[in-house]
């Protein structure tokens, strides 16, 4: 009897660490579930390329380069004619009038020449060939200016117009209409359709207002005392 005690006393022992074994494989059993990595899908396959794809790819890539070379050689070529434009407008602002000075030039010869001439002579001939040289001289500075575009701006007689003339006085005139210009002090000048210097003149305001007229007196209204006959 003593044997059979002591065999249930230790099945009695054995069985929480049964219990404690299957509660470990239990709690250990989350853990490897977690732990799964999830599947990475594969990189689709490329097919290779064929000797005819490979062939089209370099000549493309050859031709984006020929592109590519004459965008450069256009940008170069176009930043020349920018700095050749630039260069050649002050070039012209500079040079502009190199050719109109060149012909006023023999004018100036003219009028030393005329001076020179006054001085080394004396009398009434010597003072009609300087007035003769001098005809001479403004007759070739007109061709001159005429040459080159520039027009003279001639206001005799004219009507007075705002444009081109510049009224400096403004006076009564028995014999000019108002608005009419009687004088020109100062010729102007225009080159092509540009005014240099407007005409300066004198414009007519019109005949002269008369005074009103005295109102003629009536018989009753003389004084009594000039009258004949009152003492």
């Amino acid at each position: 009897m003593f044997r059979s005690k002591k065999t249930k006393h230790n099945d009695s022992e054995s069985q929480p660490d049964a219990q404690v074994t299957a509660a470990a494989g239990a709690v250990a059993a989350p853990t490897q579930v977690g732990t799964t990595q999830p599947a990475v899908p594969s990189a689709p396959s490329v097919p290779p390329m064929t000797p005819a794809e490979i062939e089209k790819l370099k000549a493309d890539a050859a031709q984006a380069a020929e592109w590519k070379d004459k965008c450069f050689r256009v940008a170069a070529d176009l930043d020349n004619f920018r700095k050749r434009a630039a260069r050649e407008k002050i070039e012209t602002s500079k040079y502009a009038t190199q050719q109109l000075l060149a012909r006023l030039l023999p004018t100036i010869d003219n009028f030393e020449a005329a001076l020179q001439h006054a001085d080394a002579a004396a009398g009434p001939a010597t003072v009609n060939s300087l007035i003769d040289g001098l005809k001479m001289t403004l007759a070739q500075l007109h061709t001159v200016l005429r040459d080159t575009g520039v027009e003279v701006v001639n206001a005799e007689g004219q009507h007075f117009d705002p444009q081109v003339h510049e009224a400096v006085q403004h006076i009564e005139s028995d014999t000019h209409p108002a608005g009419r210009v009687i004088q020109q002090l100062r010729k102007g000048y225009k080159l092509s359709d540009r005014l240099l210097r407007p005409a300066t003149v004198v414009v007519s305001k019109g005949k002269p207002e008369l005074p009103d007229p005295a109102p003629a007196e009536k018989p009753g209204d003389a004084n009594p005392a000039t009258q004949p006959g009152t003492n």
